[in-house]
């Protein structure tokens, strides 16, 4: 018996979706709300590719680990398709410091801790041209749907969609892998259906400007400034991308009006990069030229949807991926591989089971598995930068002895101890790259003793560790730019009143 697969939504998830079920005694179809990619190379789906449904299709991106595992491992072809379309490979060699170098040794687990790197609109085309060739699938762009068939029971069912020129499709299974964006969740409610849900804000905005090395340039060296960091009141990074592409995001809190207004400038934009040492050179006019407007990505939420409230499945026949059931910060990079993940983990249930209600808590199973832990540790480190960058808009106040123990731990022990230590740097980049747990490294013994004697060492015997972020203090970048660095100040002060 072939089993019919409806996946609404053909970004991320949906592809994702498409290669984990694809094969013998399956038929998935793929419904695509925008136009199919333009002909051509990966420049020209860049300029040219319209899609609504992914509204952070221009971010900057890089994929971790946990995702280009899954490719080396489940899809070799494709892996070497992205290589020919320019994907860069970044090796866990690049991510050493000099005291690292001094000691290192190559290991195994180094091979897995490498990521790919490119614009999204290369990942996503080529994985598009890759899954429409794979047995079983088939693709329909343009192709909208207005809402869900549902045969009332206990619990409901998904049985099909209904698609905008009120035609229906019928499905035993129907995925949604619509995004953020996606309807599903009000019509199951219209249909009697609650799916709880937890949600809370990031507290952040994100800015991205793509750029592209003149001929005959490279990429700048490393230089006296990291091209990563977090200010408080700032984050910023540089992307490398595909076929001498790069991207540099910009990350604002949602308190900061007035610099989150400015950005959108790309002259404001590129002001805020050249104040960073280690970001300016990237932008200088004679190595690079910029090659987009400055794309803005706001109203940023984490979230979780529970499918089986109580261990009871809310509705079967329907599995939300990616985004339609666990939505993250895009801070952490984790958008994709939860996408990736979640489609492996729906493959894992049906095999596991042909009941649909035991398929539904299997499902859940996994995502509480290998999904929870990231999003928990994401929404602490959330709600810290939420106070952070709150804090530094008010007068100081001097934080008790816990909280500053806590930070000096954190900055002076933690972090400083991973840019000595090679085995430190592996056991946290396997937590934050999904190949293990997020906390597991810092709870190991061994570790943390490693930690407390760089901490007891104290900060002069650590010096040349720190990283060295090369940026001016909020006010002087502000000011330098043109903008106002009191009056949200003001704004703060007054609504702490």
């Amino acid at each position: 018996m072939v089993e019919r697969v409806v996946v609404m939504g053909a970004g991320m998830a949906g592809l994702w979706t498409a290669m984990a079920l694809a094969g013998p005694g399956r038929e998935v179809t793929v419904l695509d709300r925008d136009p199919p990619p333009p002909a051509g190379d990966p420049d020209t789906a860049f300029q040219d590719w319209q899609r609504r449904g992914v509204g952070h299709l221009r971010h900057s991106h890089a994929f971790l680990a946990r995702l280009r595992t899954l490719v080396r491992d489940r899809h070799p072809a494709l892996l070497d398709a992205l290589q020919a379309a320019g994907v860069r490979e970044l090796g866990f060699e690049g991510s050493l410091t000099a005291a690292h170098k001094r000691a290192y040794v190559p290991a195994p687990i180094d091979r897995d801790l490498a990521i790919l790197t490119s614009r999204r609109t290369t990942l996503e085309l080529v994985m598009r041209r890759y899954a429409e060739n794979l047995p079983g699938v088939v693709m329909r762009p343009q192709t909208f749907v207005k809402g869900l068939k549902v045969l009332q029971g206990a619990p409901p069912a998904v049985t099909g969609v209904v698609l905008e020129d009120g035609s229906e499709l019928a499905a035993d299974i129907v995925v949604d892998a619509q995004g953020r964006t996606s309807q599903a969740y009000e019509w199951l409610a219209a249909a009697g259906v609650t799916v709880p849900e937890t949600s809370e804000p990031c507290g952040v905005i994100y800015f991205t400007r793509h750029y592209r090395l003149r001929p005959g340039q490279e990429e700048p060296p490393r230089g006296a400034g990291s091209t990563t960091g977090d200010l408080g009141f700032l984050k910023f990074g540089v992307f490398p991308g595909d076929n001498g592409c790069f991207s540099i995001t910009l990350c604002a809190p949602e308190i900061e009006e007035e610099m989150r207004k400015a950005i959108v400038d790309p002259e404001v934009f590129d002001a805020i990069c050249r104040q960073l040492a280690g970001v300016a050179p990237w932008i200088e006019p004679d190595r690079t030229e910029a090659t987009s407007r400055v794309f803005g990505m706001g109203q940023l939420e984490s979230r979780w949807r529970e499918m089986a409230p109580g261990g009871q499945p809310a509705v079967l026949g329907f599995f939300p991926v990616g985004d339609c059931v666990v939505r993250t910060n895009p801070l952490y990079g984790r958008g994709c591989s939860f996408a990736a993940v979640s489609a492996h983990l729906l493959l894992d249930a049906l095999a596991a089971d042909a009941d649909p209600g035991r398929r539904l808590l299997h499902y859940r199973a996994g995502l509480e598995r290998e999904l929870r832990p990231y999003y928990d540790v994401m929404r602490k480190a959330d709600r810290s930068a939420i106070r952070r960058a709150r804090a530094a808009l008010l007068p100081p106040t001097r934080p008790n002895l816990r909280s500053r123990l806590m930070k000096s731990f954190l900055e002076d022990g933690v972090a400083v101890a991973i840019r000595e230590d090679v085995e430190l740097l592996r056991a946290f980049l396997k937590g934050f790259h999904m190949l293990e747990h997020p906390e597991a490294w810092l709870k190991r013994p061994k570790n943390l003793a490693k930690i407390v004697r760089v901490w007891a060492r104290g900060k002069a015997r650590n010096a040349d560790l720190y990283p060295v972020l090369g940026a001016p203090g909020r006010t002087q970048m502000l000011e330098a730019v043109g903008v106002s660095p009191t009056a949200d100040e003001q704004r703060a002060r007054a609504q702490a009143a």
